[in-house]
């Protein structure tokens, strides 16, 4: 991929957002909310790049990853008005229709196809998928990461915000009850595993399982990006004061710094 094919989609992706933010004001917000989060996501994926050593090439490549991640987002709300999948389609599956749709990659070589293709078709699933090429899980990986670094900065800005403000798609619907928690998801975290979404009832529940995604990070230059936001105790200030809480984000902390999985 050359510069000017990636500078392309760039431009593509501001024309192919304008239309959905012509709506009401809260469907605005929930727009404005991914649109900023894919140019973010865009700007994780290039310090991602950077702290790993990848080529201008492999860089562009991850970059495009980054750019058409989400971009199953906007019809998927302007249909169903809702991010939550499944209540709706799978949002990579539906940013696949748009790319393929689109016909965004047709200049590009079928081996760069295929790379970025994969890399948003399984960026969102619960593990990687043990079928991927090497190359590919490179690309899964990168991306995966990425997302969640801004996605734990948008829930710290949005969990700031008087819920009139907040962009309503974000939270999925969950109810939030300030002092209720599941004692599965604390075991979950506690125990060093990923929070799985079949089990959050609740917006605490959530934020429980946002923060056991540390478990979940592939480079060191996620984990070093993250603690350097401080994204994790901004989350975990807006969760119950209780020792089992504290005790759980604690170990989750301290696996940023030894590197551990």
């Amino acid at each position: 991929m050359e510069q000017a094919q990636f500078d392309s989609l760039l431009q593509w992706f501001e024309n192919f957002v304008k239309p959905y933010l012509e709506t009401d004001e809260e469907g605005r917000r929930n727009i404005l909310l991914k649109i900023v989060h894919t140019r973010k996501v865009c700007e994780a994926m290039a310090l991602l790049c950077a702290g790993e050593g990848l080529s201008p090439e492999e860089t562009r490549i991850a970059s495009a990853v980054a750019l058409l991640h989400d971009v199953g987002r906007f019809p998927q709300y302007r249909r169903w008005r809702t991010f939550r999948d499944s209540d709706s389609d799978n949002h990579a599956r539906l940013a696949i229709d748009v790319i393929r749709e689109e016909k965004l990659l047709s200049c590009l070589e079928q081996q760069e196809q295929l790379l970025i293709e994969e890399a948003v078709r399984f960026h969102n699933l619960l593990e990687l998928p043990s079928q991927a090429q090497s190359l590919t899980r490179l690309y899964i990986k990168l991306i995966r990461d990425a997302d969640k670094i801004d996605i734990w900065r948008v829930f710290s800005e949005l969990l700031a915000l008087p819920d009139t403000e907040r962009a309503s798609a974000a939270t999925l619907g969950l109810a939030d009850l300030p002092e209720v928690v599941s004692d599965g998801c604390i075991n979950a975290l506690a125990n060093g595993s990923v929070v799985q979404l079949d089990s959050v009832r609740t917006l605490n529940d959530f934020k429980l399982l946002q923060i056991s995604w540390v478990y979940d990070l592939n480079f060191a230059s996620s984990r070093r990006l993250l603690l350097e936001r401080g994204h994790i105790p901004a989350l975990a200030s807006y969760l119950p004061e209780r020792d089992d809480i504290r005790a759980a984000v604690a170990r989750a902390l301290a696996s940023l710094s030894d590197g551990r999985q």
